[in-house]
């Protein structure tokens, strides 16, 4: 089969022994890892006061991420628009283009990335995110769009650039609102997979063409571990699966080492809650990685797939990118 484009999904976890600074240290270095190895685009998201997570102030750290790197794309995954007023997000981005043009992607989300009092701190009104995201992102796009005559106010920079918004979201509301809008739009199914077929399907057929996009464009997140035996892989993904469960009790914290034996942590009622979080999963070689990708794509019909890899090992990490790349890029490229 044709394989669609990859790119990368990065969190900027901190590790259990590191630091935010040592999370910026990694995302750099897997940004131009993945920039050599020709993923599409690396984005990151807004997430706040989470432990383990190091992106909250995500315009600043994409811009870090964008000098440090020449070709690759680079891109919110995503910014939570209601947490901000349009009108700095259009500034912050239009920077962001202006630095480094033609390599800047806006993914927009109307979830807070964080807890209830976090939000409450964060947006002041806790008005209906549903009811706010659409206007908010009509008042967004105006900014980018070119100066009209007796315009007031003006996003410098920001008017008049091209700066590609996608609408992310894990239930039908992002897709009715991604189809209406004509933009492409990024499903969350690395963690919130129930809705995936059912949103992509509502997406397609509700679609209208607009000047960013002709045709509907789908992105879809999966969570990928590749390593060189399956025992290997499934050792490091333990790491994520500890995430989750420290999610699902409410005890959030920094990115655990990898164990031996999940069944000594979770029981099999917590087991059962995190697999069918992480069910769009692929863990194992290159060969088995690549056979459950290409699963993914038949059954969504992916123009682009995501890759969320949340190993805690460093070098482990890049060597996965690095495996999926081999299997999946770099085998397409030489069979174009």
């Amino acid at each position: 089969m044709t394989q669609v484009p990859l790119s990368v999904f990065d969190l900027s976890s901190i590790p259990q022994d590191g630091s935010p600074a040592d999370a910026y240290r990694r995302s750099v270095e897997l940004a131009q890892h993945a920039e050599r190895l020709g993923y599409r685009r690396l984005w990151m998201a807004e997430h706040h006061n989470l432990d383990g997570v190091a992106s909250a102030a995500t315009s600043v750290l994409l811009a870090h991420v964008a000098g440090k790197t020449e070709r690759i794309r680079v891109g919110s995954g995503g910014v939570m628009l209601p947490n901000h007023a349009p009108l700095v997000i259009a500034e912050q981005f239009g920077t962001l283009e202006s630095l480094f043009p033609g390599r800047i992607d806006l993914g927009l989300g109307r979830a807070p990335g964080t807890d209830q009092v976090t939000a409450a701190a964060l947006r002041r009104r806790m008005d209906d995110p549903n009811a706010d995201f659409a206007q908010l992102l009509a008042e967004l796009k105006g900014y980018f769009a070119p100066v009209r005559e007796g315009q007031r106010v003006r996003a410098i920079p920001g008017a008049g650039l091209d700066v590609p918004l996608w609408i992310l979201g894990s239930s039908d509301y992002g897709a009715r609102l991604a189809a209406h809008e004509g933009l492409p739009y990024a499903f969350a199914s690395h963690f919130a997979p129930d809705y995936l077929l059912s949103a992509l399907r509502l997406y397609r057929e509700t679609f209208r063409p607009s000047a960013q996009c002709e045709r509907p464009y789908a992105m879809v997140a999966a969570n990928v571990v590749v390593a060189d035996t399956d025992a290997e892989a499934e050792y490091l993904a333990t790491s994520l699966r500890q995430r989750f469960l420290r999610m699902i009790r409410g005890k959030r914290g920094r990115l655990d080492p990898p164990v031996e034996r999940m069944d000594d942590l979770w029981t099999p009622h917590e087991q059962a809650i995190v697999e069918a979080h992480l069910r769009v999963s692929a863990v194992g070689t290159p060969d088995r990685v690549r056979a459950k990708l290409e699963q993914i794509v038949d059954a969504t019909g992916a123009d682009e797939l995501i890759i969320s890899c949340d190993v805690f090992d460093q070098a482990a990490r890049l060597r996965s990118y690095e495996l999926l790349a081999r299997c999946w890029i770099q085998e397409a490229a030489g069979t174009a």
